[in-house]
């Protein structure tokens, strides 16, 4: 595809491509679907429970082979986004089909089979058909952000509109769930958790057309070629070969990976219920706060992005994994000195806590968003690295290796969380907010929502030492790319 002047910048003797600002915005607004779906999905064990009669050790198990499964599909997409090519666009059309398929798999778990006497085995083939939908969504959606620009200084501004709705829209929803929906259906019932789900497919439907418009100028297939002359088909093993030589993907494998497994154990819905409802006492403050975050989270956004177009994306990560890591060693004192020397909920009435719990909370969501804000421009950067190395430009080859394997080392995060809760007390039932606080829900919520974390940003310290994709580096495979494609189209 032609580019004229205005999206085009020459930096380090390299020939960017640019995107618009507005289609960088609206393509970044696939969060919506991603993350409402994510919000909506961390319910699943509720829906298991309350609505297919299934025990909460046994929702666990299930979720993990539905993990695994979910992990098998990825690379399958390769396959399918190689082959994909219609007068309506590429990704365009495995957007749209992604969403679909999750919107009835999703209103058949959470409304129209819930509850009706249906068993075990509905709800894993609900599930089953979710998870294809997803991956047709999410794997292609990973691809998009390489196929708009491969600047250096726009890549990281991308990665924070993308951000920005990645954190904006799950703090929204979970307010619209747990201060208005909740109140108003009693809890975690079925009626709840049907219209939790008309929500979000509201929400993802708008963030699907504005993806699909913002996508259009590129979404052409001029724009899906490689270095190479030669059209070739892919292969199985042109995605083992992948795996077993690309360095950096491997590096960003161990660090996404090792985050996401602590990031998703985090963030389930009886996790958090425990740290808010039950150990703070309060579910809606803790909501709450996490939405007054949104601004200077989102601050802190251009901050990591403006630092990446300067040091790198790598060094990006680097640098704020390091912070998150601080604020979260303060976190954990404060919550253990507090348990300790008193009382946990008094957060929710003296001030003076509050205050501190409001620092903290305010510094862990800002560094976090850095971190996010690196990684999200860093997957680019690993698809133009492998473009510079191998010549086939598939961005859904990288994109599915790096799914595959990230979804099956963080598939036990579901297990993880109901065989803890279970470890302590919850084997037939979940937590409620209205449930007592004991030494066992301290110290495994504190465990599960921060130590799992710090294990993970170590993970990635020591992973990015062995990743070569510095600020220098990216100069140089761009200028390769760029010698390489001149010399195919000679060539063709």
């Amino acid at each position: 595809m032609s580019q004229n002047k205005s999206s085009q910048s020459e930096i380090d003797g390299v020939q960017y491509r640019r995107a618009k600002l507005w289609q960088i915005i609206m393509v970044a607004a696939s969060g919506f679907v991603g993350m409402g779906f994510y919000c909506l999905i961390g319910m699943a064990s509720y829906s298991a429970s309350i609505g297919f009669g299934i025990a909460t050790v046994a929702v666990g198990g299930i979720l993990t082979f539905t993990r695994i499964f979910d992990a098998v599909t990825d690379p399958m997409l390769a396959f399918i986004y190689d082959k994909v090519n219609t007068r309506f666009g590429k990704v365009r059309i495995l957007l749209v089909c992604g969403w679909a398929v999750m919107v009835l798999a999703t209103l058949m778990m959470f409304n129209w089979a819930a509850g009706k006497g249906h068993g075990i085995v509905t709800f894993v083939l609900l599930y089953v058909i979710y998870i294809i939908g997803y991956t047709l969504y999410n794997m292609t959606g990973q691809t998009l952000y390489a196929l708009m620009t491969n600047d250096p200084k726009q890549r990281p501004m991308v990665g924070v509109w993308s951000t920005i709705f990645n954190y904006v829209v799950p703090i929204a929803l979970n307010m619209v769930f747990y201060v208005v929906l909740m109140p108003k259906y009693g809890g975690f019932n079925l009626e709840f958790l049907a219209s939790v789900c008309w929500v979000t497919i509201a929400v993802s439907a708008v963030g699907c057309i504005l993806t699909c418009i913002g996508i259009s100028e590129y979404d052409r297939p001029e724009n899906f070629v490689g270095t190479s002359a030669k059209r070739e088909k892919l292969k199985l093993q042109d995605m083992v070969e992948v795996l077993k030589n690309n360095r950096p993907l491997q590096c960003y494998i161990a660090s996404g990976a090792s985050d996401k497994i602590a990031q998703q154990v985090s963030s389930q819905t009886i996790i958090t219920t425990m740290m808010g409802g039950i150990i703070i006492g309060d579910m809606s403050i803790s909501t709450s706060l996490t939405t007054v975050s949104i601004i200077p989270s989102i601050l802190f956004a251009f901050i990591g992005a403006k630092y990446a177009g300067k040091h790198g994306n790598k060094k990006t990560i680097v640098t704020w994994s390091y912070m998150c890591i601080y604020v979260t060693v303060a976190t954990i004192l404060f919550f253990v000195v507090l348990h300790m020397g008193g009382n946990t909920r008094n957060i929710s009435t003296a001030m003076p806590l509050m205050a501190v719990y409001v620092i903290l909370t305010l510094a862990l969501n800002a560094t976090k968003m850095c971190v996010t804000t690196g990684n999200t421009a860093f997957m680019a950067d690993v698809i133009d690295y492998e473009l510079d190395r191998g010549g086939k430009y598939i961005p859904a080859v990288v994109s599915g290796v790096y799914s595959l394997i990230d979804k099956i080392v963080s598939s036990v995060s579901a297990l993880i969380a109901t065989s803890a809760v279970a470890l302590i007390g919850y084997r037939e039932t979940m937590p409620q907010p209205t449930d007592e606080l004991t030494g066992g829900v301290f110290w495994m919520t504190l465990v599960l929502m921060f130590g799992l974390p710090l294990i993970g940003w170590g993970i990635t310290l020591v992973s990015m030492r062995f990743c070569s994709l510095s600020k220098e580096e990216m100069v140089e495979v761009q200028k390769r790319i760029a010698d390489k494609k001149a010399a195919a189209q000679k060539a063709a």
